[in-house]
């Protein structure tokens, strides 16, 4: 997956907010103000910060050369993704849904969107 798909999946998720907070190199993907995702490009490479439970960062990092304890975040809740081509479309895609439920799973309840597509639907 390269730059250009991610940030088109990372934005296909409901209510899915693009921002700059730390410059045009960073683009910070948000669901209700809280960030799930963290997307920079430097010197063509790209890369991206999600948030995932613990004991699962620490198997992905074991299973995939390509994924490091998160740059610049929370090393146990945050990987980075080098967006090389070593790790499957299919994988980062399902880390990046994960990454946004843990998101909206944080939020109280009453703050949770209702959030209807064709791969989710949250109550």
């Amino acid at each position: 997956m390269n730059y250009a798909g991610t940030k088109a999946y990372l934005l296909s998720q409901p209510e899915a907010e693009e921002d700059y907070p730390f410059g045009p190199e960073a683009a910070v993907f948000k669901i209700r103000n809280k960030m799930f995702g963290l997307l920079m490009e430097s010197k063509g490479k790209a890369r991206i910060n999600l948030k995932c439970d613990p004991d699962e960062a620490l198997a992905l990092r074991d299973i995939f050369p390509a994924i490091t304890a998160g740059y610049h975040m929370n090393k146990k809740h945050w990987n980075t993704v080098q967006l090389d081509g070593s790790v499957p479309s299919g994988e980062i895609e399902r880390m990046i849904d994960n990454s946004y439920m843990l998101v909206i799973n944080g939020m109280p309840r009453a703050q949770r969107p209702l959030l209807t597509n064709n791969k989710k639907k949250l109550i």
